[in-house]
């Protein structure tokens, strides 16, 4: 890159020391060459960036944003007053009850 930057300022200062261009017409194109080169640069970057943050697995600040918004208009809907749940009741099927064995208490005095 340091060649491209190296070639075209010869370019420029050839068409100045032979009178083509006038220093304020190369500086104009340096500058604008400057500032598309430094929006390139900007955006390779950026997309970079992006690509490295997806791949670790984080999320941009904006789709937080836009996900928590949705959770709380969802939590805002879901709060409405429902009507209360109804109990079920459960039957057991149990085992037959034992029968129950009652002892005769010993009446005294009693003779038979």
């Amino acid at each position: 890159m340091s060649n491209d930057i190296f070639s075209t300022l010869r370019v420029y200062l050839s068409k100045v020391s032979e009178g083509e261009h006038t220093p304020a017409e190369v500086l104009a194109s340096i500058n604008g060459w400057l500032r598309e080169t430094g929006e390139t640069i900007k955006t390779k970057i950026e997309e970079e960036v992006e690509r490295a943050i997806a791949k670790a697995g984080f999320v941009k600040q904006s789709e937080f944003d836009e996900l928590k918004k949705e959770v709380e208009a969802l939590r805002a809907s879901d709060s409405t007053p429902k009507k209360p749940a109804t109990k079920k009741t459960v039957t057991k099927k149990t085992a037959e009850p034992k029968a129950k064995v009652v002892k005769k208490a010993a009446v005294k005095g009693v003779k038979k």
